[in-house]
């Protein structure tokens, strides 16, 4: 499956349901905070392309990761969101929730919020999935990047101090072949 963000011209979407899940999975007490990443996230800063899921960075509501996880998969079970793989599918759409490390922690806590056809939803600064990116080093990771780079308003001193916080520095160069 390819997920394509649709214009909000058109109408409401599975993205639209999927983000209004995410919503509602915080106002239950299930997570604390979630922001948006992946190729979803990228797009809020570049032109729009195809992407096969939704990376939905989240902060537990405690310490205990594994006692949230169950939690959270039931809550969704309950409302007939099934997990396949690595994700759940909610509205049609492969949603995979990644628990926060130290880089996606920050990114979290300083998503900007905004407003996806009438559904508010976070998203991780362009700058922290340049970071992300970097640590990850996939080639469509790396393709990421380049538009990001290109079609992104990058704020070169937030980028270097986050790259050099997590030791992503050489990473960031090997990717892209730049300096931050």
């Amino acid at each position: 499956m390819k997920l394509v963000v649709r214009e909000a011209s058109r109408g409401p979407g599975p993205l639209q349901g999927a983000l209004k899940v995410l919503a509602d999975l915080k106002r239950a007490g299930l997570i604390k905070e979630y922001a948006l990443g992946g190729g979803v996230g990228a797009m809020r800063y570049t032109e729009p392309f195809t992407t096969v899921d939704l990376d939905v960075f989240y902060v537990p509501i405690s310490g205990d990761l594994a006692a949230g996880l169950p939690a959270m998969y039931a809550y969704l079970r309950e409302r007939g969101f099934e997990p396949a793989r690595e994700y759940v599918v909610i509205a049609g759409i492969p949603v995979q929730f990644l628990a926060v490390d130290a880089l996606t922690r920050e990114a979290v806590e300083s998503a900007t919020e905004v407003d996806y056809e009438g559904a508010k939803t976070r998203i991780c600064s362009a700058e922290h999935l340049l970071a992300m990116a970097a640590r990850t080093g996939r080639p469509r990771d790396r393709l990421r990047m380049a538009m990001l780079l290109e079609q992104g308003k990058i704020n070169r001193l937030k980028l270097a101090g986050i790259l050099k916080r997590h030791g992503l520095a050489v990473a960031f160069a090997a990717a892209t072949g730049k300096k931050a």
